[in-house]
């Protein structure tokens, strides 16, 4: 199966299901990530704010928050990913894609995890994305951090077709 074709069944299921019924199965991402070991020995994490059809993490952030996590979210500018520091009284606007993203100052550090969205995931790590390679060339700037993809269990299949320059995740959450 080609990356197109597999992009195309899961979308296809994403609109049969639709956006109520995916926000219905996100409501345990927050309480799965917490107790993921890479998030639980991590003090800067990175994260996603979700498009309408991905895991729905954003009860994460008051969690990290209150355990002392420093919480990034990427922002998209051009063809890049521009990370940002979130606080609880950040403000929002909506950016690219019609994504909510924070205004903040871009964040030049170094992440212990990035929680990584994908269209699909295998068994050994390989991930999906929507085509546009922004996460394939922003990890590639940070290979030390622990990649963990998420996604809901019929986004996990058999095989997922790869490139040389795709990045494998250490591990996937898969929320039911």
């Amino acid at each position: 199966m080609t990356k197109k074709e597999l992009r195309s069944i899961i979308r296809a299921r994403k609109k049969e299901l639709g956006a109520d019924t995916l926000k219905i199965m996100s409501a345990n991402a927050a309480s799965l990530i917490e107790i993921d070991p890479d998030y639980i020995n991590s003090n800067i994490i990175m994260i996603y704010h979700p498009l309408w059809d991905e895991v729905d993490v954003t009860a994460i952030y008051q969690k990290a928050f209150a355990s002392g996590k420093r919480v990034i979210l990427p922002t998209v500018k051009g063809d890049d990913i521009i990370p940002v520091e979130i606080t609880p009284d950040t403000k929002w606007v909506k950016g690219d894609f019609d994504i909510m993203e924070p205004v903040a100052e871009p964040y030049t550090g170094s992440f212990d995890t990035i929680f990584v969205p994908g269209v699909a995931f295998d068994r050994i790590g390989n991930r999906l994305g929507r085509g546009k390679g922004y996460y394939d060339r922003f990890l590639t700037k940070h290979p030390n951090a622990k990649r963990v993809g998420i996604c809901f269990d019929f986004q996990m299949v058999d095989s997922v077709p790869t490139e040389p320059f795709d990045f494998k995740m250490d591990h996937i959450i898969v929320v039911k």
